[in-house]
C-alpha cells in the first residue's frame, strides 16, 4: 500500500496542473485579439490647415505718394457748345503735410492724408498666395500756371490752339480722391531670415484689376462742379453722389514685407496703375480721361 502512494501524488499533480496550463495557453500570445489597424490618413488635413491656421489672414494701412504722366482730358458740355480736349496735362498728387498727418492720426481721421488699405487671405499652407482686396485713396490735381495745348469747340467756336491752366478756366481735380479699388493676386517669397517668424523678410508681388471711385472737384471755364455735400448721396451710382464709379483700373505693385513680430508686419512697395475714366462729372457735362500712376506706399499690418 504504501508502495502505490507516489502513483496516486504523481496522478493529482498532473491533474492540478491541466486547468494551469490551459489558462496559461489562452493567456499565450497567440491567443491574443488582433491590433487594430492603423488610422487611414486624413486626406483633408491640408485642406484644413490652409483654412484655419492662425496667421491665415492679414490687414494693412499706410500712406503713398503718387506721380503721374501728362493726359488729355475731353470734355464735353453740350448745354454750353463746349467739345474740347486739353492736351498732355501735367497733374500731381496733394499730400497732406506732416502736421496735417499727425493730427488726422490724433483725431483718428484716418482718410484725411493719402491712405492705402490691404486686406487679404492666405490660400495655400505655406503662405505663399493670397487673394487681396485693396484701396489707394490717391488724389490728382492739375498743375496750376501751365500751358496746355488745346482742340475742339469752346462756346461753339474753335478753340484756340493754347490756355495757360488757372484756378478759373481748368481746375480739375479729383481730390477726395482718385479711387483705386482692387481685387489683387499677391504672391510672397521668402528672402531672409527665419520664415514666418520675426525678421521674415520677404518678396511681395501683386497684379490686380478694379474700378476706379473718384469725387469730382472743378471749375471748368468758370462754370464749378457741384455735387452736394460729402454726407449725403454718398456712393457710387448717381449723378449726384459724392464718390462715383467712373472707369475701370488695373497695375502691378512690387516691394518686401518684414516681419517685426510674429503677427506685425512692415511693407513699402511701389506700384504701377493704368485707368480709364469716363465720365466724371463737370458743370452741365463729362469728362474722360486716361491716366497712368505710379504709387509708393509705406504700411504696417498685423496676421490675425
Amino acid at each position: 500500500m504504501y508502495k502505490t502512494a507516489p502513483a496516486y501524488s504523481v496522478l493529482i499533480s498532473l491533474l492540478l496542473t491541466l486547468p494551469v496550463a490551459a489558462y496559461a495557453q489562452d493567456k499565450s500570445p497567440t491567443s491574443e485579439a488582433p491590433a487594430p489597424a492603423a488610422a487611414a490618413p486624413n486626406v483633408s488635413a491640408s485642406f484644413d490647415k490652409a483654412l484655419n491656421p492662425e496667421g491665415n489672414w492679414y490687414f494693412s494701412w499706410g500712406y503713398s505718394r503718387q506721380q503721374y504722366a501728362p493726359s488729355d482730358i475731353h470734355v464735353s458740355q453740350p448745354g454750353l457748345g463746349n467739345d474740347f480736349t486739353v492736351h498732355q496735362a501735367r497733374a500731381s498728387d496733394f499730400p497732406s503735410s506732416v502736421q496735417d498727418t499727425l493730427s488726422s492720426l490724433i483725431n483718428l481721421d484716418l482718410t484725411n492724408p493719402q491712405e492705402n488699405l490691404r486686406i487679404g487671405k492666405f490660400m495655400n499652407p505655406e503662405k505663399t498666395f493670397a487673394i487681396e482686396f485693396s484701396l489707394d485713396h490717391s488724389k490728382y490735381n492739375v498743375d496750376l500756371g501751365q500751358t496746355v495745348g488745346v482742340s475742339g469747340t469752346i462756346n461753339g467756336a474753335p478753340a484756340n490752339p493754347n490756355m495757360v491752366v488757372d484756378a478759373q478756366n481748368f481746375n480739375y481735380a479729383l481730390h477726395n480722391g482718385l479711387n483705386h479699388v482692387m481685387v489683387n493676386a499677391v504672391w510672397l517669397k521668402h528672402l531672409h531670415g527665419p520664415e514666418n517668424a520675426a525678421g521674415d523678410l520677404q518678396l511681395i508681388s501683386r497684379l490686380g484689376a478694379g474700378v476706379l471711385i473718384p469725387h469730382a472737384d472743378n471749375t471748368i471755364l468758370g462754370k464749378q462742379n457741384e455735387v452736394g455735400p460729402k454726407n449725403e448721396n454718398v456712393c457710387c451710382f448717381s449723378s449726384k453722389d459724392w464718390w462715383q464709379i467712373n472707369g475701370w483700373t488695373t497695375g502691378v505693385e512690387v516691394g518686401v514685407r518684414y516681419r517685426v513680430y510674429k503677427s506685425m508686419f512692415i511693407e513699402l512697395t511701389g506700384k504701377l496703375a493704368y485707368g480709364v475714366l469716363k465720365n466724371v462729372p463737370v458743370y452741365q457735362g463729362v469728362a474722360d480721361q486716361k491716366i497712368w500712376m505710379s504709387e509708393q506706399v509705406l504700411s504696417a499690418g498685423f496676421l490675425f
